[in-house]
């Protein structure tokens, strides 16, 4: 039994999904070893044997049939049909993605938080990234991670989940390619759940950016995937994102060439270099009003993260055009992804389970 079982009475189990996750995967379902639980390892048919690694390592695995899209909605769908049907009588559900580790302690929290307030749904806590100061790539990605503990709209990929609940709300649609948490959250939520992420380490994730190729395809697959499920669900969790995204790498850009184009015409080339630079300038003071916004971080780590989010606004815009052209042409939501297969290799050294830095 769990920790949490013991000091509840109510058992835990793990859905862990992947996809040619490699050592990631490997450690993974090493920091899962200790909570005793049972664990179902989904696997989105990888070529970097994880099926035969995570089979070795005791759990139960589940190869997903690759005649239908796959996407991490539906291979937690199916892992958690599968643990209830090896683990009738498990009450909550850890899902974690197969790049993350579990922090000692966390799911004992977890469930002792759902224990206290029946109408909590599902809980979350904080995942920080492995390697923050490797990229820029990754110190955005630990920056997102941190989000205000309390109630929140949404948990994410990594989250404990009342069993009772999921059902109620009617699980991961395996229909959406990403951005499946808000969508679930939303339905919970409309039936009279609620969210919490509270004050607790929860995971740590291996982004692994280091270069801005697969960055670039994450802001993609931002702006596709949140402009599928606020079109689709009418969930306005990513409105404010892709509006901003739309207008900084449109509509802010042909306004300013227009504006340039106008003083020219009327005032001659130094009034067309006076309104390009006060174009210029106004993207300097967003970015800085962006990285005053950020708290708790030095200010070249604000500085830098206010950097890329500029930068991500095109790559998010054209995700967004991206799907228009998708529906304009009768296709079904795309999942993109951004991550290579990172193989096990008997040479690398092997970092501890849990070890934030």
């Amino acid at each position: 039994m769990t920790t949490a079982s013991i000091d509840t009475g109510m058992k835990l189990g793990v859905v862990a999904i992947g996809r040619n996750e490699g050592e990631r995967l490997r450690r993974c379902l090493e920091s899962l070893r200790s909570l005793n639980a049972p664990v179902v390892y989904v696997d989105s048919d990888s070529t970097d044997g994880s099926q035969e690694m995570a089979g070795s390592s005791g759990v139960t695995v589940l190869t997903l049939d690759p005649a239908r899209p796959f996407n991490a909605a539906r291979a937690r769908g199916e892992g958690f049909e599968r643990l209830l049907a090896v683990a009738p009588e498990t009450d909550y559900v850890f899902f974690i993605d197969g790049d993350c580790e579990t922090a000692p302690g966390w799911c004992g929290q977890a469930v002792a938080t759902l224990e206290k307030d029946p109408r909590l749904a599902a809980v979350c806590g904080r995942r920080r990234e492995r390697f923050p100061q490797a990229s820029a790539f990754n110190l955005l990605c630990d920056y997102e991670w941190d989000t205000a503990v309390g109630e929140c709209g949404s948990v994410g990929g990594d989250s404990v989940w009342r069993v009772s609940a999921y059902r109620d709300a009617g699980g991961f649609d395996p229909t959406v390619a990403a951005g499946e948490e808000p969508e679930l959250c939303h339905r919970a939520r409309a039936a009279g759940w609620s969210l919490r992420r509270i004050d607790a380490e929860m995971t740590i994730h291996d982004a692994d950016l280091h270069h801005f190729r697969p960055w670039l395809r994450r802001q993609l697959r931002t702006g596709y995937n949140g402009a599928d499920v606020e079109s689709r669900f009418g969930i306005r969790v990513f409105d404010r994102l892709l509006r901003g995204a739309v207008f900084w790498a449109v509509g802010y850009p042909v306004g300013a060439v227009a504006a340039v184009a106008l003083a020219a015409f009327a005032g001659g080339i130094s009034a067309a270099v006076a309104v390009a630079t006060t174009a210029l300038l106004g993207i300097v003071l967003q970015t800085g009003r962006i990285a005053s916004g950020i708290t708790g971080r030095p200010w070249r780590d604000r500085c830098r993260l206010a950097g890329l989010m500029m930068i991500a606004k095109p790559p998010i815009a054209a995700g967004w055009l991206w799907w228009a052209i998708d529906q304009l042409r009768g296709k079904r939501p795309r999942l993109i992804e951004y991550k290579p297969a990172v193989r096990p290799t008997a040479s690398q050294e092997e970092p501890p389970c849990y070890a934030p830095r």
